[in-house]
């Protein structure tokens, strides 16, 4: 039995985390206690084993349409030290996402605006449906994305955010993945379609090897490349010499599948038998 939760659902399937942003009445606008749950939930994930990838998307016609409205009109007479702490849990979400070392599929099933924007951003993958639209939208009311703005300007560049923190203009789905917020575009019905085909890639490979992956992706754009040249070969040392290296290179030099996958193949068998 899965937890419940009041602003998210979470499933478990086949070694497929989903979460859905559960709000559609308010197109599935952020507040504290979806922040508090998105934190606690990634929390509680990334040490189950039984978990190898974790899906986001929203519920309803929207994926996530930033903070929640009267959660805003309260903030908004918040003293700077109350405000302080309500964006430290913001920040200490988006983070928990970001450096989970379980790869993450974000599917955009509608609008991404404000930072529902910084959701997607954190997350490994990004398949936006064909009608998804996304802005950074603070500028207009005065604001700026902040917490969100370390990981667009990862995914996209100084460049790019330039122009979208600053004109807050609205971008389709196209641009968005021109810019490299999002990786693929495909109509709404093909969504989870085409995210189960890169699921199935992304299980086939050593769970390790993607969790240190995260870490060199994390870790080796801050590094000198001295730094980094002496971090990296110790990185594959280890990785070479680990439980799951020895597998994965034994496995490729006797023609068989890897244990990891043997799991996924004698599931498949269970599950045909009992049919």
């Amino acid at each position: 039995m899965e937890k419940k939760f009041e602003t998210i659902l979470l499933e478990k399937k086949n070694k497929i985390a989903y979460i859905t942003l559960n709000r559609p009445e308010i197109h599935n606008a952020f507040n504290d206690r979806m922040i508090s749950e998105l934190t606690e939930v990634f929390e509680d994930l990334k040490d189950q084993d039984d978990v190898r990838v974790i899906i986001l998307t929203g519920k309803g016609k929207s994926f996530c349409a930033g903070a929640d409205l009267k959660w805003m009109k309260k903030m908004k007479d918040f003293s700077y030290e109350e405000n302080l702490e309500d964006s430290l849990a913001l920040s200490k979400m988006f983070y928990k996402m970001y450096s989970i070392k379980k790869p993450t599929i974000c599917l955009v099933n509608g609008a991404a605006i404000g930072g529902g924007t910084g959701l997607v951003a954190v997350c490994d993958i990004a398949i936006a449906a064909t009608h998804a639209k996304f802005s950074f939208s603070e500028v207009k009311l005065g604001l700026v994305p902040a917490c969100i703005s370390p990981y667009v300007v990862k995914k996209c560049g100084e460049g790019r955010c330039r122009e979208f923190f600053l004109t807050g203009e609205r971008l389709s789905a196209e641009k968005a993945c021109r810019a490299g917020l999002i990786n693929f575009v495909v109509p709404l019905e093909e969504m989870n379609n085409f995210a189960e085909g890169i699921t199935k890639q992304l299980i086939t490979s050593g769970p390790e090897a993607i969790g240190m992956c995260k870490d060199l992706l994390s870790k080796v754009p801050e590094m000198s490349l001295k730094e980094a040249g002496k971090y990296t070969a110790e990185v594959i040392s280890k990785m070479r010499i680990s439980d799951e290296g020895q597998e994965g290179m034994n496995a490729f030099f006797d023609k068989r599948k890897p244990k990891w996958t043997e799991e996924k193949e004698n599931r498949k068998t269970h599950e045909t038998r009992e049919n």
